[in-house]
C-alpha cells in the first residue's frame, strides 16, 4: 500500500494562456497565483477569498493566513487528509493577472487600461488553473463574501466538478443597500486628487481615497452592537477643537485600517473587484436566481451570520429552500455572532464543527 506524505505549503503561479472574458474581450498570457497545503495529491479543496484577500489562506508561520486556524492538520479543514488550494483572484494584486500586471501587448501596465472583469470570470479562470496543475475534480469549494459568490458560480457553471459546495456569507445576488456603500467607496477612491484617471505612480498613489473607501467597508462589516461594545464612546484626545482631529478609538481605529490598508493593495484592484461584486448575480442571463440555482448539483451547506448588513443571512436561507424545492440536498445554519458579516473570519469555534462535518459527509 502507496503511503502519501504531507508537504507543508507551496506557492507560485500558473499560466493559463489567453482568456475570453464575459465581455468578450480576450487578455492574453494569464497568470493566476496561487497556495497549495496539505496531503500531496490527496483530494482537493478550493478555498475562494474575500474582496482584500489574497490566496493566503493558511499562509505560513511567519505570516498567517486569514483561515490559518481553519486549516490545520486534523482541523476544521484537516490540511492532513486534503489539499487546500486558493487562488489570488483574476484582477487581484497579489501575483494574478490585474491591472498591476503587465499588458504583454504593449509592455505597460494595465492599470485604468485593464478590462471589466466578473465573478464568472474569476471561476473560469480558476478552472483552467486548476487543470493545468493536473486537478480536474473538487472534494469542496468553500468561501465568503467575494469568496462566497465564486462558491455559487462555481456551482452553476460547473455543476459536475465537485461533491459539495460551502457558500458563506454570501446572498445569490449582491443587494442594492452592499451596492450603494460600494459605490461610496468608489467615489472615494475616484476623487482623490492623486487618481488620474487611474494612472497613478507608485509613489503618488490615490492613499486618501482608498483608505477612505476602506473605512466605508469596515463599518459595514461589522455590526453596530460591537462597535459600541468595543470602543465605548472611549477618547484619546480631547474633542471639539478641529475637524481633521481623531479625538476617539473608534475614529483612531478607523484611520488606521484605511492606511493599513493602502500598503498592501492597489487601488485599481479595489476597484475592478468591487464592479464584479456589483454584477453578482448568479441569475443573470439565466432567467433569474431561481432557474440559475437549478443548475446546481452538488450538496451545499450555506452559513449565515447574524448582523450581516451586506449579504442579509434571511436571503441566504431562501436561496437554500429553494435548492430543496428542487429536490437538492442542502442545509443553512445561522451563526449567532456579534461580528456581522465578519463572522467568517473569526470564532472559528462556532461554526468550524459545521465546515468539517460537511467535508466528510
Amino acid at each position: 500500500m502507496e503511503v502519501k506524505t504531507a508537504v507543508e505549503r507551496k506557492t507560485g503561479t500558473v499560466n493559463i494562456g489567453e482568456l475570453e472574458l464575459e465581455s468578450g474581450t480576450v487578455i492574453q498570457e494569464v497568470e493566476l497565483a496561487y497556495e497549495r497545503v496539505g496531503l500531496a495529491e490527496g483530494p482537493a479543496i478550493l478555498v475562494c477569498h474575500a474582496l482584500t484577500g489574497s490566496q493566503h489562506a493558511a499562509g505560513d508561520q511567519d505570516m498567517p493566513g486569514y483561515w490559518a486556524e481553519m486549516i490545520t492538520p486534523g482541523g476544521f479543514i484537516d490540511s492532513d487528509r486534503f489539499q487546500v488550494i486558493s487562488f489570488n483572484v483574476l484582477g487581484g494584486c497579489n501575483g494574478s493577472t490585474g491591472p498591476l500586471s503587465l499588458d504583454p501587448r504593449t509592455g505597460e501596465p494595465y492599470q485604468a487600461k485593464f478590462p471589466f472583469i466578473t465573478v464568472r470570470d474569476m471561476v473560469r479562470a480558476q478552472q483552467m488553473a486548476l487543470e493545468k496543475l493536473g486537478i480536474d475534480h473538487l472534494t469542496a469549494v468553500i468561501g465568503g463574501s467575494l469568496g462566497g459568490m465564486q462558491v455559487l458560480e462555481w456551482g452553476v457553471m460547473y455543476p459536475d466538478k465537485m461533491d459539495r459546495l460551502i457558500p458563506l456569507a454570501v446572498t445569490p445576488y449582491l443587494t442594492d443597500y452592499a451596492i450603494a456603500f460600494n459605490n461610496i467607496a468608489r467615489l472615494a477612491i475616484l476623487h482623490d486628487p492623486n487618481w488620474n484617471n487611474g494612472n497613478y505612480t507608485e509613489g503618488t498613489i490615490p492613499e486618501s481615497g482608498l483608505s477612505l473607501a476602506r473605512m466605508v467597508g469596515m463599518i459595514t462589516y461589522r455590526s453596530g452592537d460591537l462597535f459600541n461594545e468595543r470602543f465605548s464612546r472611549k477618547q484619546r484626545a480631547p474633542a471639539g477643537n478641529f475637524h481633521d482631529e481623531i479625538a476617539y478609538e473608534i475614529e483612531s481605529y478607523l484611520d488606521y485600517q484605511g492606511k493599513k490598508l493602502t500598503k498592501r493593495f492597489d487601488a485599481n484592484s479595489y476597484l475592478y473587484l468591487l464592479k464584479a461584486m456589483d454584477t453578482h448575480d448568479i441569475g443573470r442571463g439565466r432567467d433569474g436566481w431561481q432557474q440559475a440555482a437549478s443548475r446546481i448539483e452538488a450538496p451545499v451547506t450555506a452559513l449565515g451570520y447574524s448582523g450581516d448588513l451586506l449579504f442579509p443571512p434571511g436571503s441566504l436561507e431562501q436561496f437554500i429552500d429553494q435548492l430543496k424545492q428542487n429536490g437538492k440536498e442542502a442545509e443553512y445554519t445561522l451563526i449567532d455572532t456579534s461580528f456581522g458579516h465578519d463572522g467568517f473570519l473569526v470564532e472559528f469555534e462556532k461554526w468550524g464543527s459545521i465546515i468539517k462535518s460537511g467535508l466528510e459527509n
